[in-house]
């Protein structure tokens, strides 16, 4: 099967980060900081040049590297150790459940917790402008995406973050989509920065990162063994340790560290440019068939991922129609509810296009020739 559901989870995944699981499993066995003997000690070391390894890549310090299950988690971590004591939040009218959720979780269950939703506009001006106009004295926390999962339209982040930055606002970035294909660091207002191992960091799945530039403490949300503190009843007040209760992914966080250093050795922009060709050449052409609609507009900047919507049939058949000819694209609605009303696809869903760096022309080019004969005779 020809894989194109890389915003989902990359694939395939680079060998270096199989090697480096495989190695983790056969003889890295021990917990770390958990223990004092030295496959412990060996293994808490492997672990610390990960952080090391992501601290350099996000211009963070290791200790405010903080392991997670996935991108969900570490949002999860950030959103509610900031409005644990109530307070106003503004999220994008594109964000995922990832954010959208715990969100209005915090809202309904909380009477001190409020939330606002910015219109992301035609424009990044209008955009910044909303976000702007909902900002309220009581306004705790600006959490949004880099990058739409659903339409890959990159969002004004950096210049929100700023306006965060001069007004005392926390901001958290999800970069679920852009890290590893967007050059994302902390500083300039963005305060903690939400990762995907899986997805452009090529680690395996069941890893995430939470990294933070220490400015905001954070409230628990689970406690638990940290191997730190161990005879206090209260939870370790320090990170990484405050938010790593339990047991981690030794060889998920062994692999992210090759993916990383992939990600290093081939370059960022590289990576980016041979995607953007990708995808341009998949838009550019299912956008010249009569029965299909390419969700891309000629004055945004867009993530590398393209939806596209088949008015005969619906997303999900769609893709299975293309899965039962070998072609792996997402169909539906993307975990995203706030997306697809915006969008006003909230009946058919949209279909998915991402490419990663392991993908070739030749491949996107099959896929289209099989979306020109559906044009052409249906599905």
């Amino acid at each position: 099967m020809i894989y194109f559901d890389n915003s989902a989870t990359t694939f395939p995944k680079p060998s270096a980060v199989i090697t480096k699981a495989c190695y983790s499993l056969k003889y890295l066995g021990g917990n770390p900081g958990r223990s004092g003997h030295k496959m412990s000690v060996r293994v808490a070391d492997e672990v610390y040049k990960v952080r090391e390894k992501i601290a350099q890549f996000f211009n963070a310090k290791p200790e405010n590297i903080v392991f997670t299950l996935n991108c969900t988690h570490a949002i999860n971590f950030a959103m509610k150790g900031i409005m644990q004591s109530g307070g106003h939040i503004i999220i994008s009218s594109l964000e995922h459940n990832a954010v959208s959720r715990p969100a209005f979780a915090l809202a309904y269950n909380r009477k001190n917790v409020s939330v606002s939703v910015a219109k992301v506009a035609e424009s990044n001006e209008k955009t910044i402008a909303n976000f702007k106009s909902l900002i309220r004295r009581n306004t705790k926390c600006i959490c949004m995406m880099a990058a739409s999962n659903v339409t890959g339209e990159i969002l004004p982040f950096k210049e929100i973050a700023a306006v965060c930055q001069k007004r005392g606002i926390c901001f958290i970035l999800d970069a679920a989509q852009g890290a590893g294909v967007m050059d994302i660091k902390l500083g300039e207002g963005i305060n903690f920065i939400c990762c995907a191992g899986h997805k452009g960091l090529y680690g395996l799945s069941g890893t995430g990162v939470l990294i933070s530039d220490g400015k905001y403490p954070l409230s628990t949300i689970i406690e638990g063994g940290t191997g730190a503190t161990s005879l206090e009843l209260k939870q370790t007040d320090f990170l990484p340790e405050q938010l790593e209760s339990g047991t981690i992914n030794v060889p998920g966080i062994i692999s992210l560290g090759a993916g990383v250093d992939f990600v290093k050795e081939n370059g960022i922009d590289n990576i980016r440019r041979k995607e953007d060709r990708l995808c341009d050449i998949f838009a550019s052409q299912v956008g010249q068939l009569d029965n299909f609609t390419v969700i891309r507009e000629d004055n945004k900047e867009y993530a590398p991922l393209v939806s596209f919507s088949y008015k005969n049939a619906n997303s999900f058949e769609v893709t299975e129609y293309l899965s039962n000819r070998g072609f792996a694209l997402r169909g539906g609605f993307h975990c995203s509810a706030l997306a697809h009303k915006s969008l006003g696809t909230v009946e058919d869903g949209l279909t998915r296009f991402s490419p990663s760096v392991f993908n070739s022309e030749l491949e996107v080019r099959k896929v289209v020739t099989e979306l020109k004969k559906v044009n052409n005779i249906g599905i």
